[in-house]
């Protein structure tokens, strides 16, 4: 299989690189830097695993593009933030981003480096961002693209409509310079290409629309970043394409024929004491867990009505599992407590179950972190069986 080079921004402990790297990718740089922590533990992590290529334990603002090796894929899990731009100058053409915004140094390598391939996750909501101007900064990153030369894909994918064990949805970004998407594509209409016949269409099928009314998306993306901020808003479906400043979306329905995976498959056995909720916590953790709708009153004095609707307690394990967030293990509703098989006891979840519920392999993150941390890492990872299937579409590409 030839070795095809790959570059890894935002690396998190490796996901991109352990379900790409089984396709021949090789990667050659990779950056992970958390800001104002002491200890870089994701990147202790990461390098623990992979020495392979240059790792990188800086901040991205401050890596020299033209330093970061040739290659043809560009991957990276880049947070969510607010993407706007102004003019630099009253009398010039010229935009900045907000420093320490990472997009804008993707869209600087990107156009220092000029990789076939680029592939990019976020969160959901993106496509939803900023509150107060819908679908604004996904709309920032479109013109970005287009203006580099790539045509664009995105999707928002759960991974439990694959098959894996938990219930994540993600977005996920693919672009390609024009020129090889004119041969992926060929003639084909937006609607197909979301449908039939590109990147994610293949990676992720979905029922095809058999009447014709499926709810279609255009919209035109403005070329001016400093007017896109200033007053672009729309509504990005979760399936859509965007070529020559042109974004079409839909709305997709997953089809998927495969086997499924549940939390209960990814469960441990014999597990250690501490993880057992003590009898006298359970009170607490029911009350968390339990629909709510009472009168609280805030630090100034002011009385006002809290609701909120229950979350499963304890969570199934005949069924994928909730989205594990970074507070996993800590008291609050979103972790997730199980009633153990072997003992009928609640418990909390073990740092092994977390990894395997993203698809990493066992104690993956036990390199002399806490376990608190590998909670952590695990709610800010992607999940590697989708980066599989991704990098197994990537493989039928070349």
């Amino acid at each position: 299989m030839a070795r095809k080079n790959m570059v890894e921004l935002f690396a998190g402990v490796g996901g991109f690189r352990l379900g790409l790297e089984p396709f021949g990718w090789k990667t050659v740089f990779a950056n992970q830097w958390e800001p104002g922590k002491k200890t870089q533990w994701a990147f202790d992590c990461y390098a623990s695993h992979f020495n392979e290529g240059q790792n990188s334990n800086q901040d991205i603002n401050t890596v020299d593009a033209d330093s970061i090796p040739d290659h043809e894929l560009l991957v990276g899990g880049f947070p969510c933030q607010d993407y706007s731009v102004a003019s630099t100058l009253v009398n010039s053409k010229g935009i900045e981003g907000k420093k320490g915004v990472l997009w804008w140094d993707i869209r600087r390598i990107v156009a220092a480096k000029n990789p076939k391939y680029i592939l990019l996750e976020n969160v959901d909501r993106l496509l939803k961002s900023p509150a107060k101007q819908r679908g604004r900064d996904f709309g920032i990153i479109l013109s970005c693209l287009n203006a580099l030369g790539y045509s664009v894909e995105w999707r928002v994918v759960n991974a439990a409509d694959y098959g894996l064990p938990q219930r994540r949805r993600r977005t996920f970004i693919f672009a390609t310079k024009e020129s090889n998407a004119n041969k992926m594509y060929g003639e084909k209409i937006p609607a197909a290409i979301i449908e039939k016949h590109g990147f994610f269409a293949k990676t992720f099928p979905v029922k095809q629309d058999t009447v014709g009314d499926v709810e279609v998306k255009m919209v035109q993306i403005p070329k001016d970043l400093v007017e896109l901020t200033q007053s672009f808003k729309t509504e990005f479906l979760q399936s859509g394409c965007c070529r020559n400043f042109l974004a079409v979306s839909i709305r997709t329905t997953p089809e998927y024929d495969g086997p499924h995976t549940t939390l209960g498959d990814v469960l441990e056995k014999d597990v250690a004491e501490n993880y057992y909720i003590k009898e006298k916590d359970l009170p607490k953790w029911k009350y968390m867990k339990g629909a709510k709708k009472e009168e609280r009153t805030t630090k100034a004095g002011f009385a006002y009505n809290y609701t909120e609707g229950p979350i499963p307690y304890p969570d199934p394990i005949d069924k994928p599992s909730r989205t594990m967030l970074t507070g996993e293990s800590t008291k609050n509703r979103s972790t997730h407590v199980i009633k153990d098989p072997q003992t009928g006891r609640l418990r909390l979840l073990t740092p092994m179950e977390c990894e395997r519920l993203d698809g990493f392999p066992d104690d993956w993150t036990k390199t002399g972190m806490s376990d608190r941390m590998r909670y952590f890492c695990m709610g800010n990872a992607l999940v590697v069986g989708l980066i599989k299937k991704m990098g197994e579409t990537l493989d039928s590409l070349d």
